[in-house]
């Protein structure tokens, strides 16, 4: 069964939105308390929700940008092992997301996530110190800062594409 966006509180349904339109799937399942993140899972390629217990809006961020840096071979399996690195991809590729989506960085980075390094995360990217970019920039979805050419494409948050 897939999500309709429509019927969601607006800020689901436009990251559902988004999520569908950079080309991941996203669908509804019923899902046990062995998910890491409450009501998501990231299951043959898509974001899986059980929206009853999908608590905090912005992991569905987290959980594509997981997607996103895969490998294209591996992005379809039915479980990901992301390693260190991919999942210090994947909090940069959801702060980039918050960030094009105009949303607060609170959203991707609540309090009750990051075992209690939210608040590090909000601060250090707020001022510029991002981690996971390099391998962003090494996967050629973005630009780190100091590497950006005048007059060139933007640099991160910017993405140049959302799919490794």
């Amino acid at each position: 069964m897939t999500t309709d966006a429509a019927g969601l509180d607006p800020l689901r349904g436009r990251l559902i939105g988004f999520i569908r339109e950079i080309g991941i799937e996203v669908r509804d399942a019923a899902l046990d308390d062995s998910c890491l993140l409450p009501g998501l899972d990231i299951r043959g390629g898509a974001v899986v929700l059980d929206h009853p217990r999908w608590l905090y809006p912005g992991d569905i961020l987290h959980e594509a940008g997981h997607l996103a840096v895969a490998a294209p071979a591996d992005r379809s399996a039915e479980r990901l092992s992301p390693s260190g690195g991919d999942e210090m991809a994947a909090i940069a590729w959801s702060y980039a997301a918050a960030v094009h989506l105009g949303l607060p960085t609170a959203i991707v980075f609540h309090a009750a996530g990051y075992r209690g390094g939210a608040q590090s995360l909000i601060e250090n990217f707020a001022a510029g110190h991002y981690v996971g970019v390099p391998l962003l920039q090494w996967y050629g979805m973005t630009i780190e800062p100091r590497q950006a050419k005048p007059g060139g494409a933007p640099p991160y948050p910017h993405m140049l594409r959302w799919l490794r």
